[in-house]
């Protein structure tokens, strides 16, 4: 499972694409919830329940929280394939590496269901 999933492909240029893409999707859900909350400055409950309750909203945000997991995924990849290695931390680094991988591939999987459901409801 660790092989499959250590990245999103064999090739560098698709990790590097999601990163940069999934960076643009979480500016532009910064910038438009603070342009938002600059033209609203005295918001009240009613009118960010009504924002979040659009289905537009929802699918941004959805779309927001799955590129902050694949953000995440691929950089916390990087870093412990840098990281981890024998000639750092002797012969067992590549099981240590490989247990911190299914570790953290369950909280991103945790985090992003538990973002479903709060959008959704489910």
């Amino acid at each position: 499972m660790v092989g499959i999933a250590s990245s999103f492909s064999q090739s560098g240029v698709i990790n590097w694409l999601v990163q940069r893409v999934s960076a643009l999707v979480m500016t532009a859900y910064i910038v438009f919830i603070t342009v938002y909350l600059l033209a609203n400055p005295n918001i009240s409950y009613a009118q960010w329940s009504e924002l979040n309750s659009l289905l537009s909203m929802r699918l941004f945000s959805l779309l927001t929280m799955a590129s902050i997991a694949s953000h995440a995924w691929i950089g916390i990849w990087c870093v412990l394939t840098d990281y981890v290695t024998e000639r750092l931390l002797g012969p067992k680094a590549d099981i240590i590496r490989k247990v911190l991988q299914v570790c953290m591939i369950a909280v991103i999987l945790i985090y992003l269901v538990w973002a479903i459901d709060i959008l959704w409801g489910f």
